[in-house]
């Protein structure tokens, strides 16, 4: 790793005069991308703005028919809010299956969602739901927020501040996650919210997290698995790797789909 200064900012605006200031700064959140690239000398950063102590982006709030979750909240703190669990239990589910217990204990849903790995769980979680992103500077939706593989919106020294979910009718998610890394290979967030419904796609898209119109057509004239059942994806946008080809993942997001709507209120886990 090269040489590079540590810093714990106890208020929004000291960490963005320290950033302005520093040569060539990063935030650091959770760490599990950028800190691993630091040491293999990936990535030189000569000033780390760590925000963790910084109140006001940890904990949960409800705002009449959204719920609003701080950038620094830690996923096991997702997993285990009562709060969460009685507003979006599926989107508890969904941080309760992140990695494993040292990654939900330190990993953060603001480092997740400005990381956008392409087989990240909470991408999905917030384009299934129609989150909006709140920074230091505007507001987004999720569908203009994520842009591409580890890609988003995000300008030079914007912080991501908040996550506003819409509460849904119905929200579940399916996954089915390599045994090695327990990331992803398939996940599908499906939502429905005033007859509308919004299907998500992570660890399969070529170009990183996406929707699926065709599926949410289908499901808003009948919320039911059999209607999934002659719905596709094409593979030439989907990604092939080591642990499935293309078209396997095309029939996956089909399967986890039907999964996902068989068990409302769920995160559902397949190996």
């Amino acid at each position: 790793m090269y040489p590079t200064k540590y810093h714990t900012p106890k208020t929004l605006s000291e960490a963005q005069k320290i950033f302005a200031a520093a040569a060539s700064p990063a935030y650091l959140s959770g760490g599990h991308t950028l800190l691993p690239a630091m040491k293999l000398r990936l990535a030189a950063h000569s000033d780390l703005i760590d925000l963790s102590a910084i109140p006001e982006m940890h904990g949960f709030t409800q705002k009449a028919d959204r719920l609003s979750i701080g950038a620094m909240t830690r996923h096991h703190d997702v997993a285990n809010s009562a709060l969460v669990a009685k507003l979006i239990p599926a989107l508890a589910g969904c941080a309760g299956s992140i990695g494993d217990r040292h990654v939900r204990h330190r990993g953060t849903i603001g480092g997740s969602v400005a990381n956008n790995d392409p087989a990240a769980d909470y991408p999905a979680a917030l384009l299934g739901l129609g989150a909006i992103i709140v920074t230091d500077k505007r507001q987004l939706v999720a569908d203009e927020f994520f842009t591409g593989l580890y890609q988003t919106a995000l300008q030079p020294g914007e912080i991501l501040l908040q996550v506003e979910f819409p509460i849904p009718q119905i929200a579940a998610y399916a996954k089915f996650r390599s045994l090695a890394s327990r990331y992803s290979v398939v996940g599908v967030f499906i939502s429905q919210n005033n007859k509308k419904v919004r299907v998500a796609v992570t660890g399969a898209g070529a170009g990183g997290v996406f929707r699926v119109q065709s599926f949410e057509a289908a499901l808003e004239k009948d919320f039911s698995p059999s209607a999934l059942v002659t719905c596709s994806v094409d593979p030439a946008y989907l990604m092939a790797d080591a642990s499935g080809s293309s078209e396997y993942r095309a029939n996956l997001i089909n399967v986890m789909a039907r999964r996902a709507v068989e068990n409302p209120g769920k995160t559902s886990c397949y190996n």
